[in-house]
């Protein structure tokens, strides 16, 4: 695998990378490297507010509001970028937790949001830009899944269950890409962490938490890797201790 890293200048140049779930620590993370590799990309989130604070000033990163639950929507906004070229990649950023407690204590409504963040919004972008990607000599799809689909407990059941929808997915898009020259992969890790999570409680360590900039590292070293090397697989980011 490339060596590459998230502040190799100009190593993705003339590229389009659409970012979902862009607003979030790990969202502007990933733009901020991917644009930095000379990407265009295209941030795309729920709110025009948090796209702001997060990315505004971010040079080579645009803007785009779509609710990523509604395939019309997703429908429109593909519409809108195959008449300005087309994307490259994909980088599926979208998700949340809920639960807590015993199976029991699994309810509907954190079930209902798990399936819309994780997966609905997950189907909705690759059906709608799958086509894109398989006409990129580039193309690249890529989520961020959980040790959890490893190893569930009651507490967690219902967003490892979740997660392991949103591989299966994966990996039936990389099925259909094998031999295209694109590929679709799943990065792993514990849970993630970010400069301001770490100052907001200094006293912790957070084991096994991928720092947001080995992720956006990651996504980068994507476009600079044989497809045929990493379709289909499952990318452990969880750091060695």
């Amino acid at each position: 695998m490339s060596t590459a890293g998230a502040g190799e200048a100009s190593a993705l140049p003339g590229l389009t990378v659409l970012v979902a779930g862009a607003s979030s620590a790990s969202g502007t993370a990933v733009c901020t490297a991917l644009a930095a590799a000379g990407a265009r990309v295209v941030a795309v989130g729920s709110s025009a507010g948090r796209l702001a604070e997060s990315l505004e000033n971010v040079p080579g990163v645009e803007l785009r509001t779509c609710d990523l639950s509604r395939q019309g929507d997703v429908d429109a906004l593909a519409s809108d970028l195959q008449a300005e070229g087309g994307i490259d990649g994909l980088i599926h950023l979208v998700g949340g937790w809920r639960g807590g407690g015993t199976l029991t204590d699994q309810s509907d409504a954190d079930w209902d949001f798990l399936q819309q963040n994780i997966l609905t919004t997950l189907r909705n972008v690759s059906r709608s830009f799958i086509g894109q990607l398989t006409a990129s000599p580039h193309g690249r799809l890529a989520i961020v899944s959980s040790t959890a689909v490893e190893t569930p407990t009651s507490g967690n059941a219902g967003y490892a269950a979740a997660k392991a929808a949103a591989e299966a997915w994966v990996q039936a898009i990389a099925s259909d890409l094998s031999g295209t020259g694109a590929a679709a992969v799943i990065f792993v890790v514990k849970a993630l962490v970010d400069d301001p999570m770490r100052a907001a409680a200094p006293e912790r360590r957070f084991p096994g938490y991928t720092d947001v900039s080995e992720l956006a590292a990651a996504a980068v070293r994507l476009f600079t890797t044989d497809a045929a090397q990493i379709n289909g697989k499952r990318i452990n980011l969880v750091p060695r201790t």
